[in-house]
């Protein structure tokens, strides 16, 4: 039997505020800046600023297009890395080494399974910190992503590197 349309409109409303408020969940207060891109369109460019949460001597911007009236954002997105406090040993003693690093970020991006991420990659041989700022959905035939590196040179967690120079006889 078919419902009202009414009932049914109730429900579309139900869903519509559910959709609305876990998109608004996303939101952060930690936005630095806000560039509009015309009178005629509903597209801004945010800049959030994030601070890495297991080296915090690490602040990251990240811009990205956010599309008020879209039930999806634009995957294009920057990222810069620069260090702005200490960073020891000791806190990269805590972080995940391996290759695929770890994520230590993630916004949702649309309704439907896309969102963006930032996940920090230590480079031992370089003694860097790479921070790579990612789409999790394919937009015409490619991830969108980005790279910032963190030079570990001069900081309390820089090592001096084993090669066959360096290695005592």
């Amino acid at each position: 039997m078919l419902k009202p349309l009414s009932a049914n409109l109730k429900k579309l409303s139900l869903l519509s505020l559910l959709i609305s408020s876990v998109a608004l969940s996303g939101c952060s207060d930690d936005e630095s800046g806000k560039i509009s891109l015309g009178l005629f369109t509903t597209k801004d460019i945010k800049i959030n600023t994030f601070i890495d949460p297991k080296i915090p001597g690490v602040t990251c911007h990240v811009s990205h297009i956010e599309a008020d009236l879209d039930f999806s954002d634009p995957s294009d997105m920057g990222i810069a890395c620069r260090q702005t406090g200490e960073i020891t040993a000791a806190m990269l003693a805590t972080i995940d080494t391996s290759k695929g690093g770890e994520v230590i970020f993630k916004q949702s991006k649309s309704i439907l399974f896309k969102s963006l991420k930032i996940r920090r990659i230590y480079d031992a041989d370089s003694q860097s910190l790479l921070y790579v700022s990612y789409s999790t959905k394919e937009i015409n035939g490619s991830y969108k992503h980005s790279l910032s590196t963190v030079p570990l040179w001069a900081t309390k967690a820089w090592q001096q590197p084993v090669t066959a120079e360096t290695q005592p006889n």
